[in-house]
């Protein structure tokens, strides 16, 4: 059963992963980015690495995205 669970957290890790590289605006692949680290949260607590997930859930998924969503946002000011 761990086996399975671990099989498929890595199957979605793996297609998050692409839809993030897919994604071709940057506002929208911030919002992917959180949902792949989303996914990857899911992977550690599958793994039994809770420090590593929580870690993930909150830079990867809150912070990261929110830095990039920022910055986005300051480069579209400047060009107007």
């Amino acid at each position: 059963m761990s086996a399975v669970l671990i099989v498929v957290a890595l199957t979605l890790v793996a297609v998050g992963a692409t839809a993030v590289v897919f994604t071709p605006e940057p506002a929208r692949q911030a919002v992917t980015l959180s949902v792949f680290g989303i996914l990857l949260t899911l992977l550690f607590f599958v793994l039994q690495a809770p420090d590593v997930a929580l870690s993930q859930l909150v830079v990867g998924t809150a912070l990261v995205p929110l830095m990039v969503m920022l910055t986005v946002h300051k480069i579209n000011q400047r060009h107007r």
